[in-house]
């Protein structure tokens, strides 16, 4: 009997299928040629250390992959076993896929914290203050769970005077990281709140698994208000608390962090009123030491303050005045003096006198002739004189 090549895959196909051990079967190996199709789809190759198959996963199954396959990461495939018609050629159709020794879950964690870490929404520098003394606090969690208790417990307990505004949604299963988003969304858009709690109570990474949803990051690193993320216990850690501005163990510790403590702040106010009354008494005593020097007990004591201090004046006055009179009259001397060597009238006292015309003095005897009137100038006195007669006394030379 001939068949075709059609047929004789086909029927080998048939065979295979039947097989109740390759309808459902897991197989461990190590992902080589992984490739995600524009249609979705998945074609990978496994294989271990002495033999390969080809796969399949259809956009169905790969759409509920919670991390992304990589190349030569170790996994645990579950489908079936068929046959490739066309290319004659048997592969596994695999409906889902596990890690080898650690769950999807935390390979997509792992996956999701890196690449947004680098994209730079881990940064400290971009990371909002929150307010100091807010007026209304968002919490953005399950209207049933204790952790919204807890919160209102908190906030209502320390900071009374805050309005609390909560938005119930999901925080765990299908549609919780689309609700978690949108309520942020919101807030920010109605500008509802001060500063926003994001989160819920403890549980298991599934249960929390919402909390690292990219969705949620991504809405938590745009919010324009502040965001505490309180996602689980102390020892719980989800993408939220890296993305948001500021992370609190536990959903009573967000609610600490978000408002100030009334006690504390009256405790604060008395000690600041305490240290001011100090210092105001403290400057107090201090001007009235000073004023203290300077005070006037007897309106008579400053007049005679004043006396004493104008008698001390016109003494200083006045001796200062007597010195400058002395200095004067010795340096009056001793100028006269010296204009008297040089006066003539100390030459005419040694027995000399001067004669004079109305031209002036008389130096040489060829300045005069008989008959000419002179006056004589005398130490006490000046005389009119004529003259009879002149003679000039030739010069004479001593050797």
């Amino acid at each position: 009997m001939t068949i075709t090549i059609t047929q004789l895959n086909r029927y080998i196909k048939s065979i295979i299928e039947k097989d109740i051990h390759l309808a459902n079967v897991s197989v461990r190996g190590e992902l080589s040629n992984f490739k995600q199709h524009s249609s979705g789809h998945c074609y990978m190759t496994l294989k271990d250390e002495e033999s390969t198959i080809r796969a399949v996963m259809f956009r169905a199954a790969a759409d509920k992959l919670r991390f992304t396959p990589e190349n030569g990461m170790k996994i645990i495939a579950e489908g079936k076993i068929s046959v490739y018609e066309r290319d004659g050629q048997y592969q596994m159709y695999i409906t889902s896929i596990q890690p080898d020794g650690i769950g999807d879950l935390h390979i997509a964690f792992e996956q999701l914290k890196i690449a947004l870490q680098k994209e730079g929404l881990f940064e400290a520098g971009r990371k909002k203050i929150l307010p100091r003394f807010p007026k209304t606090v968002g919490v953005i969690t399950s209207p049933t769970g204790a952790a919204v208790r807890d919160i209102v417990n908190v906030i209502t307990r320390r900071y009374p005077s805050v309005e609390v505004l909560i938005y119930p949604v999901l925080v765990q299963g299908e549609g919780a990281a689309a609700q978690i988003s949108t309520a942020i969304e919101y807030m920010n858009l109605q500008k509802c709140a001060d500063v926003l709690i994001v989160g819920r109570g403890g549980g298991s990474i599934e249960e929390l698994w919402a909390f690292n949803e990219e969705i949620v990051a991504r809405a938590i690193f745009a919010s324009k208000i502040p965001i505490i993320s309180a996602v689980g216990h102390e020892t719980d850690f989800t993408i939220a608390d890296f993305v948001a501005d500021l992370r609190a163990p536990t959903p009573s510790a967000a609610a600490e962090l978000a408002v100030p403590s009334n006690i504390e702040l009256v405790a604060g106010i008395r000690q600041n009123y305490s240290r001011m009354l100090y210092a105001i008494r403290k400057t107090i005593e201090g001007k009235k030491a000073i004023l203290s020097r300077f005070a006037i007990k007897n309106p008579m004591d400053l007049v005679n303050q004043n006396r004493i201090r104008t008698d001390n004046a016109t003494r200083h006055l006045t001796n200062a005045m007597s010195t400058i009179f002395q200095q004067k009259c010795r340096q009056l001397a001793v100028n006269a003096a010296r204009l008297n060597a040089l006066s003539p009238l100390g030459v005419l006292s040694r027995g000399y006198s001067v004669a004079q015309t109305d031209s002036g003095v008389v130096r040489s005897i060829k300045q005069i002739k008989q008959g000419d009137d002179l006056q004589v100038r005398l130490p006490d006195g000046v005389a009119d004189c004529r003259v009879i007669d002149t003679t000039f006394l030739e010069e004479k030379i001593y050797g």
